[in-house]
């Protein structure tokens, strides 16, 4: 399975390695320079949300290590660096004044990338929202789209001319329904209704933000990246495949119905369209623009059974049985063939443009024992999924990169600093960063491309 050049050569040559992170998850510096606090801050500091109260106040102190970060992301040989934009930086108060010297750094970061030939994928919105735009109602609130819209515009503005790529959001089905659904993630609510009012502001701020990338940059390749869900029924009943489908719908289909066909899923609609926000004219329009690439995520796949309860809500699912009982330091079932019947359900479905793996790695704790980390399941992991990968660019599929989560160990939301996905190594004591065996052999590979060892690439 990690025999390097067979992998290889089932590559095409120009296939991207990247690495991955996201700003409240690696930055730190949470009060310098003008930033204020963005709403995991408030909910770090609130007791019970976080494993151990653990906050983003120091983080991985890329803030205050770009450089070296930056050389240690060239040392790996990848081409690609995805990183998140946090707008608690660059509009502090999520609208009013624009603060330059957030945009300095990001200044910094691109101009960096660039010098050291490393392709920038940004991210515009990975859950950090201002804090300040709770007092509306945060993604509740219509008007929060609007603010993203000038966010964006602002942002692009400044770095767009020296992008590769760029994104609206990241995994919006976090930011919706586990954020306000089931109050995992900041702000932590547990409401349909305001899940439901947070989706449709959501989908409404991307299309507004492809709106104002299109007007500053019409050139960028603009998308948006999804942790869609690999659902598999419990059973073949008919009443666990009805639960699957429904599943899919509301996992997958409220997101990719409305930005891919203008429109919410028609069982979705009839469950819950009387608890939506109002559509106004022109939303699904704004929301329905086309994009140039999209971005998935994978850790594991979902399986579902039918629940039978007089009080269940749509999707009316309860959990069923793994296939495997392998799994993550986290818990997560490993199951590489979901990644491949995942994107050909999707592909099945919509129509979509070319796709990036933009997150995919797994959760293993291991230390440094003698200046080594010998994380060989993490490694195997990444392995297999790129050889799915590999199986899905031999059927057609336009898969274009992959992207692993993450470069280095770092604040893991409601998990705090005791689950590490990183190819690299944190000691957040002394903040040394050491490259992970996993790491090296992902050096390794991405040192074959883009031109790569085979055929393929010439």
């Amino acid at each position: 399975m990690t025999e390097m050049n067979t992998l290889a050569d089932r590559l095409p040559g120009d296939f991207l390695f990247g690495v991955a992170t996201a700003a409240f998850q690696i930055e730190g510096a949470s009060k310098a320079d003008g930033r204020k606090p963005s709403i995991w801050d408030a909910f770090s500091n609130m007791p019970g949300r976080v494993y151990g109260r653990h906050n983003g106040d120091v983080a991985c102190d890329h803030y205050n290590r770009l450089d070296a970060d930056l050389d240690l992301i060239a040392s790996l040989g990848v081409g690609g660096y995805r990183f998140s934009i946090a707008w608690p930086r660059i509009v502090p108060e999520g609208t009013g004044p624009v603060n330059e010297k957030g945009l300095d750094f990001y200044d910094r970061l691109v101009d960096g990338l660039k010098r050291r030939n490393i392709k920038a994928f940004a991210t515009l919105y990975h859950w950090d929202l201002p804090l300040a735009l709770m007092g509306d109602g945060g993604w509740t609130a219509r008007a929060t789209a609007y603010a993203y819209q000038r966010y964006t515009r602002t942002v692009i503005d400044r770095l767009g001319d020296r992008l590769d790529a760029v994104a609206t959001f990241n995994e919006p089905w976090c930011s919706v329904w586990l954020s306000h659904l089931m109050g995992v993630h900041a702000p932590g609510e547990r409401s349909m209704d305001a899940a439901l009012h947070a989706l449709h502001t959501t989908l409404l701020a991307h299309g507004l933000g492809i709106s104002a990338i299109r007007a500053s940059r019409p050139g960028l390749a603009a998308g948006i990246v999804f942790n869609p869900m690999q659902i598999y029924a419990g059973s073949d009943t008919e009443a666990d495949r009805a639960a699957a489908e429904r599943a899919f719908d509301f996992h997958n289909g409220a997101f990719f119905g409305p930005i891919f066909n203008g429109a919410y899923p028609e069982r979705f609609l009839s469950a819950l369209g009387h608890r939506m926000p109002a559509i106004e004219p022109g939303d699904m329009e704004t929301i329905r623009q086309p994009l140039d690439w999209w971005g998935v995520n994978y850790y594991t796949p979902m399986h579902v059974a039918a629940d039978t309860s007089e009080t269940a809500e749509f999707p009316a699912t309860v959990d069923a049985p793994r296939f495997v009982e392998e799994e993550t330091d986290i818990g997560w079932e490993i199951h590489a063939p979901a990644l491949g019947d995942l994107i050909r359900k999707l592909n099945a479905t919509y129509a979509l443009p070319e796709c990036y793996i933009t997150e995919n790695g797994a959760c293993y704790n291991m230390g440094v024992e003698n200046g080594v980390v010998d994380d060989q399941p993490r490694l195997d992991y990444i392995a297999a999924h790129l050889s799915v990968t590999a199986d899905l660019i031999a059927e057609g599929y336009p898969m274009r990169g992959y992207f692993a989560w993450s470069l280095m160990d770092n604040f893991e939301w409601a998990e705090g600093y005791r689950m590490r996905f990183g190819i690299v190594h944190v000691d957040y004591e002394t903040q040394v960063r050491t490259i992970k065996k996993s790491g090296l052999w992902y050096s390794e590979l991405a040192r074959l491309f883009p031109k790569g060892n085979h055929a393929a690439g010439a």
